[in-house]
């Protein structure tokens, strides 16, 4: 074992050094120096920075355009466009891996950021093409797929965990500017400022971000096939029960990240619905908890491996998970709501420790195939959840009435007089407390260390020849370091 890892050690070095080799001699693209990591950290801050720019202005909007079964349309909107990531993600990577990394990162970029300036010119479309977008809206993908290109796999953790935390200070900062520009200046000015700042990410990635896939370095250039298993969204989930561990595993990841999917897409408005906050007190919310996500999932974690070990830290992550979903559930008063946040950033451990879990006990060679289950089930959650989130307010004639948080009369608006002083305010989250509940109870019997079943002999590979070096690298860390949010916009 000890030699064939020397080995692969070696091929990857060779490959990297080869990359290199080829850049220098004018292999790659225009851009500004060797591509690096630190060109996928830029490219990342700008696009989600001009998103959660419009936080405050898309509540507003949204409760305009669509006065009635608010929380319902919110919901679809997500649903479909998660939906649709979902299901091109894998053909994206797939044309990446033979068409060069630049012009998808290009590609996704200007799409996902398109309905931005639709917010003000036509709501109606503005939230059309949110839908649409759906099916460039993986830019995480191609980043992840540009990092591995140049880094070596001993530094990928580092390489992604930097791109996670860019991900997580963008939205840290930028809702509480969104919401200051918006009471100070008008919402007109936020939507153009984040329209700036998305060209400029489009700007940056013309000129200044060099190709990290070389053509000499691609299968067959731009000729190669692309396999319908390659491209294919469900490939990877008809595997999942060939091996008892990981369906555990997936079914776990599925019950657990269900509601928070739903909870991300539509948490924001039931803030400024049920609980009455201001825009100001939204956007100093999602930056305290942002800030204590961060940590959890840095210092609190790597404490709770060394100490409890992996299995221990995704029962006690889905146990504040539990606590958190159940207290956004009955919680009514202000002070629960930041309470159930600091527990809400606890939670994000758990994500981590599953992909460590996989990570671990799968051999490198198969660590994109098991990743890759992991990674369906989450992305299919990102559009189911919002549109069941959507649907349970729905059923439970809850809909946004007044958008001023300010105003002490903005309360849900029941179907019956007797339930506005109703016991759950938030009946999805409770429905999520009690998925995460069962995912809980499967998570029991998942081993801290498996036997051979997770490793090479289980699963079948399904890249070729030299293919293969662009797939399963990218997979063995890009996927452990996805951010919880990934490519949903705020």
């Amino acid at each position: 074992m000890t030699g064939e890892k020397k080995k692969k050690k070696r091929l990857n070095r060779s490959i990297l050094l080869a990359k290199k080799i080829i850049i220098k001699d004018g292999g790659s693209p225009q851009g500004i120096g060797e591509p690096s990591v630190y060109h996928a950290v830029v490219v990342i801050f700008l696009e989600f920075f001009a998103w959660g720019l419009l936080t405050t202005p898309m509540l507003t909007v949204l409760h305009q355009t669509f006065p009635q079964h608010t929380f319902l349309m919110n919901g679809l909107i997500h649903g479909v466009k998660g939906i649709l990531s979902f299901l091109s993600a894998p053909l994206i990577g797939a044309l990446s891996d033979v068409w060069g990394r630049k012009s998808f990162l290009l590609l996704t970029v200007f799409f996902t950021c398109a309905p931005i300036p639709l917010m003000k010119i036509s709501p109606w479309w503005y939230f059309a093409v949110i839908s649409m977008s759906g099916v460039f809206a993986v830019t995480f993908s191609v980043i992840f797929a540009y990092v591995a290109d140049i880094t070596q796999e001993h530094e990928r953790s580092t390489a992604y965990g930097l791109v996670s935390a860019t991900f997580a200070a963008s939205l840290v900062t930028s809702p509480a500017i969104g919401a200051y520009l918006s009471v100070t200046y008008g919402d007109t000015l936020v939507v153009i400022l984040a329209t700036a700042i998305a060209l400029l990410d489009i700007c940056f990635i013309l000129v200044a971000v060099p190709e990290s896939l070389p053509e000499k370095m691609r299968p067959a250039s731009w000729g190669a096939p692309i396999s319908w298993e390659q491209a294919d969204p469900f490939a990877s989930l008809r595997k999942v029960g060939q091996d008892s561990t990981v369906l555990l595993i997936c079914i776990t990841v599925f019950l657990s990240y269900l509601p928070e999917a739903g909870q991300y897409s539509s948490f924001f408005l039931y803030l400024r619905q049920v609980i009455s906050f201001s825009s100001e007190t939204v956007a100093a919310f999602i930056a305290v908890v942002g800030i204590l996500s961060i940590l959890a999932q840095t210092v609190v974690l790597g404490m709770l491996m060394r100490s409890i070990g992996n299995k221990n830290t995704i029962l006690l992550g889905l146990g504040f998970q539990i606590l958190q979903l159940a207290w956004y559930g009955f919680g009514s008063q202000p002070w629960m709501m930041w309470a159930a946040g600091a527990v809400a950033a606890m939670s994000s451990i758990t994500f981590p420790a599953i992909s460590a879990i996989v990570s671990r006990n799968a051999e490198p060679d198969q660590q994109g195939v098991v990743q890759g289950m992991i990674t369906g089930i989450r992305g299919l959650c990102n559009g189911l959840g919002p549109a069941l989130y959507g649907f349970v307010f729905y059923l439970f004639h809850v809909e946004l009435t007044d958008t001023d948080g300010s105003e002490k009369g903005a309360k849900a608006n029941m179907a019956n007089p007797t339930d506005e002083s109703a016991i759950i305010p938030g009946p999805p989250f409770l429905f999520g407390a009690c998925s995460v509940l069962l995912s809980l109870l499967v998570a029991l019997f998942i081993p801290e260390h498996t036997g051979p079943g997770m490793r090479p002999g289980a699963y079948k590979k399904h890249s070729n020849g030299a293919q293969s070096h662009s797939h399963s690298p990218q997979g063995s860390g890009a996927e452990g370091k996805e951010p919880l949010l990934e490519d949903s916009s705020v």
